[in-house]
């Protein structure tokens, strides 16, 4: 099942994700963030040869159950139980072998510094990538992959990061 989700899997995930997310559209943990980084691990994967239905669900979860925009280290372990209750639920479209890569993902994207497995290496990588959104310079040593490492790859998802987000209309 190493193929991307289907339009109508990303958007019913999407919306799933954006229900449960309690901060502001605008955060900038949010949606605006969170198709960053699908957009950037999906990047690094063609290089990796992560699995990119892991890395697209990473995106959408990691961030999702955040409560504050300061620290919450947490989160990441409640985004992982929340991608395992839709799994649960037979609403994520993955493997369990999958579903234990985006848990490991989701719970350590915050707190470990680098992982063995190039798929989870990939997703922290892709957030990662993303840190310029509120300030901080991306740092190579902090990243995990060759891939991301790449100062042309740096700058252009700095300049991603950078980018004013689109209007976001919550309900």
């Amino acid at each position: 099942m190493n193929d991307l989700l289907s339009a109508t899997e990303r958007q019913a995930i999407l919306e799933y994700t954006s229900r449960r997310f309690v901060l502001s559209a605008r955060s900038p943990h949010g949606p605006a963030h969170w198709e960053r980084v699908r957009y950037n691990g999906l990047l690094l994967a063609e290089t990796t040869g992560a699995n990119r239905r892991v890395v697209e669900l990473f995106a959408f979860f990691h961030d999702s159950c955040r409560q504050t925009d300061g620290w919450d280290i947490e989160h990441g372990p409640r985004g992982a139980e929340l991608a395992r209750a839709h799994h649960t639920q037979g609403l994520l479209p993955v493997s369990d072998a999958e579903l234990e890569l985006l848990i490991v993902a989701c719970r350590g994207h915050t707190v470990e510094r680098t992982h063995a497995d190039l798929t989870v290496a990939t997703c922290w990588d892709a957030d990662r990538l993303d840190l310029p959104r509120v300030g901080i310079t991306v740092d190579p040593a902090y990243l995990c992959t060759d891939a991301a490492k790449s100062p042309s790859v740096i700058r252009a998802a700095e300049a991603r990061a950078l980018r004013p987000a689109p209007r976001l209309h919550r309900r």
